[in-house]
């Protein structure tokens, strides 16, 4: 309406009235972008009443004002389908985004603050910005055998990533319960993979469990090393024995080793997936997630993911080019240790 409003002023002020007249169809066909068709249709019928009294006033031959007109009245029309069309799209887009966040949350349940002596956060953004979901898995879960929890990157994006990804998880949470050995846990993953995978894909993961006190276990296949924090201190977990990823090992024959590490009161573990450390910023360097880890470390976990998870976004210009997860455990000193019977919490 703006626009309309500026060509007439144009038009009775700037002299050669009949010769603006044809931008009036600008008014409708800009109107389409952001209004549905009642919108358009108003700012169309306005432009042809602020139209037909310029004509009218400029002495225009009738047979010039009424193509242009016409030629008004055309435009409004496509402009009000087009606007019609768009809102469709839109309707279709924002069922789709339910469907999508439906299903993250049934694939990616949501970690509750507290799973069994440990403080837990975790971000996580799909590059996939519109679908909310990708190939990046995590989970975490008490089980009869302590906590445990995988993180881990599935090659590729889209919606085969994401089947790839509800496959391991659902293995994971199954085996977890069931295998009282974390190296068989790792093995019941690697055999379904083998059964259901295409020869090219495969996962990288680390998986983790808390059998005893103060003490950790890690199998690392193919996934950038965890970084333990000690006090102040952060240091990467490097796997002893490097293992490929989940659904290579009949190509390589290599099999993963189980690692153990202390984690005594206050001692934090980051895990995460490539998507983070790969992230450029405009001159290309890549996000320096040890060395930001250790400048926003916290006794809140949520925080100090909110605080790297903002400065990732902030490092990329705003959208990440690839899945993105982080999942930071911490153990309580005794004094502030949360009351827990191994069982998670909301």
């Amino acid at each position: 309406m703006l626009i309309v409003s500026v060509i007439v002023v144009v038009a009775l002020f700037g002299g050669a009235g009949l010769t603006w007249l044809p931008l009036l169809a600008a008014g409708p066909a800009l109107a389409a972008t952001t209004s549905g068709p009642g919108g358009v249709f108003c700012v169309g019928l306005l432009a042809g009443v602020l139209g037909t009294m310029l004509g009218v006033r400029e002495g225009a031959p009738g047979g010039a004002l009424a193509a242009v007109l016409s030629a008004l009245a055309a435009v409004t029309l496509a402009s009000g389908l087009a606007a019609a069309l768009r809102g469709r799209r839109e309707r279709v887009l924002a069922a789709v985004r339910s469907v999508a966040e439906a299903a993250q949350h049934a694939l990616l349940q949501p970690v509750p603050a507290v799973v069994g002596p440990f403080q837990v956060a975790v971000r996580y953004s799909a590059a996939a910005a519109e679908a909310r979901i990708g190939g990046d898995l995590y989970a975490l879960v008490p089980t009869p055998y302590g906590v445990r929890l995988i993180v881990g990157d599935v090659r590729g994006k889209g919606l085969p990533a994401v089947g790839v990804a509800a496959l391991v998880l659902g293995v994971f949470r199954e085996a977890a319960y069931e295998e009282p050995d974390l190296l068989a846990v790792v093995d019941r993953i690697e055999r379904s993979l083998a059964r259901n995978l295409r020869c090219d894909d495969f996962v990288t993961a680390v998986v983790a469990g808390h059998p005893e006190p103060d003490r950790l276990e890690l199998v690392n296949c193919g996934h950038a090393p965890p970084l333990l924090v000690h006090g102040d201190d952060v240091v990467p977990v490097e796997p002893a024995l490097p293992a490929p990823p989940l659904g290579l090992r009949a190509l390589t024959g290599e099999t993963p080793a189980l690692q153990t590490l202390p984690f005594a009161d206050g001692d934090q573990l980051l895990l995460y997936t490539d998507g983070v450390t790969e992230a450029r910023d405009r001159d290309r360097e890549f996000y320096p997630l040890t060395q930001r880890l250790a400048h926003h470390l916290s006794e809140e976990p949520a925080h100090t993911l909110t605080a790297l998870h903002t400065e990732l976004l902030k490092h990329v210009g705003g959208r990440l080019h690839d899945d993105a997860a982080l999942l930071l455990l911490r153990k309580p000193t005794s004094a502030a240790a949360p009351a827990s019977d191994g069982r998670s919490r909301p």
